[in-house]
């Protein structure tokens, strides 16, 4: 398997930002890591050998980049502003830096071909996988959202100020009318899934609470829900991903 690290500066940030591409070729899969997660939590989770079938066949190649929990929705800075402020800049940076670079890389690997990642996450990294694919559909094909929470009640309370409220899909997505926009949301292959065990109680009722909203909106969507058994841990998020993986590609 094909295995790149990468730490470059991001002009967004202003700070460094480290990831890894697995594979040489196929669609691109950019994962977003869970709360606090690194760009080397997927490798450790077992996520990469779960997937390295996709990966060595050239079906996938997958980009796990860092996130900035730390700064923006774990801050323990009473700024809500400047907290909010800085997720909008790393979005900037995934979708200015990141995205273009993706494209580069994607089409020289694929004869050309101009093909859209597919953007996945498990727990916090379903959030910031479906947030920002919501927001920018015109960069994405679609979304594995695995155990997320979809509102930012949980990191913000009930403030819904300035960029907070255009971060958090429970709540715009459900006042959205712009037509163009929701016609591209609605070509989007978009795939949901929440277990009903332990720690999935927050996850499951938001899953619900998106679903509601995406069918009020005529957003078609694959919301799937697993027993009363599948917990909110990688045991079940690696046979989960791998699932919907094969699915999603199949088409």
């Amino acid at each position: 398997m094909r295995v790149s690290y990468h730490n470059d500066h991001s002009g967004h940030l202003d700070r460094p930002m480290e990831y890894k591409v697995y594979g040489h070729a196929g669609r691109p899969l950019l994962v977003f890591p869970t709360s606090n997660g690194r760009f080397f939590q997927y490798e450790d989770s077992g996520m990469i050998a779960e997937l390295q079938g996709f990966i060595e066949a050239g079906k996938i190649q997958v980009w796990t980049v860092d996130g900035i929990d730390g700064e923006t929705f774990f801050s323990k800075d009473d700024d809500l502003q400047h907290r909010i402020e800085r997720h909008q800049a790393y979005f900037r940076y995934i979708s200015d830096e990141v995205m273009p670079e993706i494209a580069r890389v994607s089409g020289e690997a694929n004869g050309g071909n101009d093909i859209r990642p597919l953007l996945t996450g498990c727990s916090m990294g379903a959030f910031h996988a479906t947030n920002f694919l919501l927001r920018f559909p015109w960069l994405g094909a679609g979304v594995i959202a695995l155990s997320g929470v979809y509102s930012t009640k949980h990191f913000f309370g009930s403030s819904l100020e300035g960029s907070i409220y255009f971060n958090s899909p429970l709540d715009y997505l459900a006042n959205l009318q712009d037509g163009q926009v929701l016609r591209q949301i609605r070509n989007l292959r978009l795939i949901f899934c929440c277990g009903q065990g332990a720690w999935e109680d927050e996850m499951l009722e938001e899953t619900r609470a998106l679903e509601a909203v995406l069918q009020q909106k005529s957003i078609p969507a694959w919301v799937d829900y697993w027993g009363k058994d599948v917990n909110h841990d990688w045991q079940w998020w690696r046979p989960q991903m791998s699932y919907f993986l094969e699915r999603w590609l199949a088409g």
